[in-house]
């Protein structure tokens, strides 16, 4: 249970996805309540019944896009951190529905025992549609990343594309590493520390530098070597292989042995530029 819930989830992160996927968890809620027309919804008359409902599908709108904010800068999101979001959206979407229930359309008094009731309704409701939410995002991102990553994988060379001999300096405090550009393969942050993978004669060579990944990318940022994820910078003429998965894309280096990968934020920067230059 407890490694399903740790399995890497992609958070929200453009307010535009935000946005539409707010729409669209209000608009799924309405539509449940006008199709389905459950807890005796069906035995409510009125001759605005529907316009009466729709607060319904702006509450939990707003529940969503709230909860989605809060959390899109949160970094390392899993299935359990996507699953306390929804509890968050369902417990928020319960209350502000209780009241506007209580106050505007039943004219009952507020009472816990009620408010318990209406929780249990919005379970009811909201369980389905983020089952149905959670595995439809993520199949679709998975799908359409892993197709991408094929479509580009298929045109990497085999060999890397023959570089100038361009010198790289990283300098910090009394420590200079050079090497060329055609050797460089990635730097790794760990900390106030930086890991530079690099071959030398042929051979994978690596050097721990203290130094900060932000100070490395001022030195050292091309347009083939760029920051791909805020503890990596990669040289994309090194690059064989791209996997693709619902978090986003992995570079496979065939001289280290782990795959790089790719933050959402750097996707517009570096996928265009690795297709340009193996195009």
């Amino acid at each position: 249970m407890f490694s399903f819930t740790a399995h890497p989830y992609p958070n929200s992160e453009s307010f535009k996805e935000i946005f539409v996927s707010s729409l669209g968890a209000g608009a799924a809620v309405y539509l449940f309540l006008i199709i389905f027309q459950p807890f005796g919804t069906e035995n409510f008359q009125h001759p605005y019944k529907f316009v009466l409902l729709f607060p319904y599908c702006i509450i939990f709108g707003t529940a969503f896009l709230m909860a989605n904010l809060i959390t899109s800068r949160f970094s390392n999101w899993n299935i359990g951190s996507e699953l306390l979001k929804i509890t968050f959206i369902l417990c928020t979407g319960s209350i502000l529905s209780y009241f506007y229930n209580s106050l505007f359309l039943s004219h009952v008094k507020l009472d816990i025992v009620n408010y318990f009731y209406m929780f249990l309704y919005t379970l009811a409701i909201g369980i389905p549609i983020s089952i149905i939410y959670i595995l439809s995002r993520y199949i679709y991102l998975k799908t359409i990343h892993e197709k991408k990553a094929h479509d580009i994988s298929q045109h990497l060379p085999v060999s890397p594309p023959a570089q100038r001999q361009n010198l790289l300096k990283i300098s910090a405090q009394n420590t200079e590493l050079v090497m060329n550009k055609k050797d460089f393969l990635c730097v790794q942050s760990m900390e106030n520390y930086c890991t530079f993978y690099f071959l030398e004669n042929n051979s994978l060579k690596k050097a721990l530098i203290r130094i900060s990944l932000t100070n490395v990318l001022q030195q050292i940022e091309t347009s083939s070597v760029k920051k791909c994820h805020r503890s990596y910078i990669v040289n994309l003429g090194k690059v064989k292989k791209l996997k693709g998965n619902a978090q986003g894309y992995k570079l496979v280096l065939p001289e280290i042995d782990f795959e790089i990968p790719v933050s959402r934020s750097f996707i517009p920067s570096v996928i265009p530029q690795l297709q340009q230059q193996h195009s």
